[in-house]
């Protein structure tokens, strides 16, 4: 029942059929690998690509909110 899905052709030797498994296993991770970084970096790209289609003096402003990252620190009362 296993010769039906022996894709590799490796016949009858079960040493070299799990070698040749595993190595398909192994390289069908490492185009996953690729694909997600190739994503990943198109991504980034792009992103650079349309920050510098914005107008000049739009990237040399300064932040609107500068304080925005200061958090308000609520006060509790003891009853």
């Amino acid at each position: 029942m296993s010769d039906q899905n022996d894709y590799l052709r490796t016949g009858g030797d079960r040493r070299f059929r799990l070698r040749a498994d595993g190595l398909s296993l192994m390289l069908k991770g490492a185009g996953y690998a690729v694909v997600f970084c190739l994503v990943i970096s198109f991504g980034l790209t792009a992103l650079v690509w349309a920050g510098k289609m914005l107008p000049e003096q739009s990237r040399e402003t300064p932040d609107p909110s500068p304080f925005s990252f200061n958090l308000t620190e609520e006060k509790f009362t003891r009853v």
